[in-house]
Order: structure tokens, then sequence, then C-alpha cells
């Protein structure tokens, strides 16, 4: 189940910048996959612990609203692979994943992790 330690596991990128003396001053940290949540501080250090105070507060919102909460691009990434499955199973498994909405790939991948989780 994807709950708040999940989210907190992912290693989600985190960008830093300087902040102008206009903007501030110090140091701003965002998550490059969530721009709008960010965290400052005097140092990188203090800034990137902002932040991750920020992603934990939106997480406890997100998830209690139930909204989607996109998980970090180099997660999303596919690679094309090639397997034989009989024709008999792949033209159930095309029933199956067109009468619920979804492509064959789709299909594959959410049976097989229902399989491995633990």
């Amino acid at each position: 189940m994807k709950n708040k330690a999940y989210y907190l596991n992912l290693e989600y990128g985190i960008a830093t910048r300087k902040l102008s003396d206009e903007e501030g001053g110090g140091i701003l940290a965002y998550y490059t996959d969530l721009p709008f949540i960010a965290g400052d501080g005097e140092s990188i250090e203090e800034a990137i612990n902002d932040a991750k105070s920020a992603f934990s507060c939106y997480l406890d919102v997100a998830l209690e609203k139930g909204d989607v909460i996109k998980e970090p691009s180099h997660l999303m990434k596919t690679k094309r692979i090639n397997i034989t499955i009989p024709l008999y199973a792949l033209e159930q498994i095309d029933k199956y994943a067109k009468s619920q909405n979804i492509n064959r790939s789709t299909f594959l991948v959410e049976s097989a992790l229902k399989q491995v989780s633990i």
C-alpha cells in the first residue's frame, strides 16, 4: 500500500539555488518533480530539511484527500522487453485489459507487482 512511509522512502530529486537579496537571501531547495514543494534556509542542508518537512506535510494532506501523488520521474521510465506467452493467455489478457480500459502492458505490470508486493 502506498502510504506516507512509502513516499518518504522514494528517492525524489531536490535542487537548490541561491536566493537573491531581493528574494530574501539564503538558499532555496525544491523537489524537481514537485516544484510546488520547497523550503529555504541559510545553508543547503537547512533548505533541504525545510523542503523535506514541507513534503511530509504535503503527503499528510494529499493522502487524506486521496490525491494522486506523483512519484519520482526516474521510476517512471520504461524499458521494452520481449516475452513469450501462449496465444490463449494473450487473448484472455487482452480481453480483460480492454474491459478495464487499460492496455496490455499496464495489466501485466500491475499483475506482476501484485504478485511480488509484500
